[in-house]
C-alpha cells in the first residue's frame, strides 16, 4: 500500500539532496544556537555542510528533464555512453570537443563531439541521464549556470553549452 502518489515520491527523489540538507542545515543552526562548546562548533559545521547539500542539490533537480525516454545513459570510468533502441555510442570525456543542446529534437538531446566520431545524441530524458550533470561538470570551464539556463529555456536552434579551447601556439 503507497501513502504517496508515483509523482510526488519521484519529485521528493529528485529533491533529496536539497533536502537532506535543509535538515542537516536547520540542525546545525539548532545546535550552533542553542548549544555550548563543542556541540555549537559541530553545529555550525553541520549548517556549512547543509548549505553546500541544498546548493549542489538544487543544481542537481534543475538538471532533471524527466525520464521515460529512449535508451539508457552510462557513464563509467570518464566515458558517457548511450545504447538506444536504434542506436548508440560511446564518447570519453577526455576526447570531447564541444556539448551541444538541441531543443528541436523531441526529446531534446545532448550533443557530444569528438574527433573522428559521428555525434553522439543522447535525449534529455534517457534513462540515467541525470548522470550527465556530473560527467559535464568535470569539463574545464562549463558554465553550470548557462547549461541549466539553456536546458530550462526556449532555444529554437541547437547551442553550444562547451567548447574545448585549444592552447595558442606563437
Amino acid at each position: 500500500m503507497n501513502f504517496v502518489r508515483p509523482e510526488a515520491a519521484a519529485t521528493l527523489s529528485r529533491w533529496r539532496d536539497a533536502l537532506v540538507g535543509l535538515v542537516l542545515g536547520g540542525l546545525g543552526a539548532w545546535w550552533g544556537l542553542t548549544a555550548h562548546g563543542i556541540l555549537s562548533w559541530v553545529g555550525w559545521g553541520l549548517l556549512l555542510l547543509g548549505l553546500v547539500l541544498i546548493w549542489t542539490g538544487a543544481r542537481r533537480a534543475r538538471f532533471h528533464a524527466g525520464r521515460g525516454g529512449p535508451g539508457v545513459v552510462t557513464v563509467d570510468e570518464g566515458a558517457v555512453a548511450w545504447l538506444g533502441p536504434f542506436g548508440g555510442g560511446a564518447v570519453a570525456l577526455s576526447e570531447l570537443d564541444r556539448l551541444e543542446l538541441d531543443p528541436t529534437s523531441d526529446p531534446a538531446v545532448w550533443r557530444l563531439h569528438a574527433p573522428g566520431q559521428a555525434p553522439l545524441d543522447i535525449p534529455v530524458t534517457a534513462e540515467g541521464a541525470d548522470a550527465l550533470f556530473d560527467a559535464f561538470a568535470r569539463l574545464p570551464g562549463l558554465d553550470t549556470p548557462r547549461m541549466l539556463a539553456e536546458l530550462r529555456g526556449g532555444a529554437q536552434a541547437p547551442v553550444t553549452i562547451w567548447q574545448k579551447t585549444r592552447p595558442r601556439l606563437h
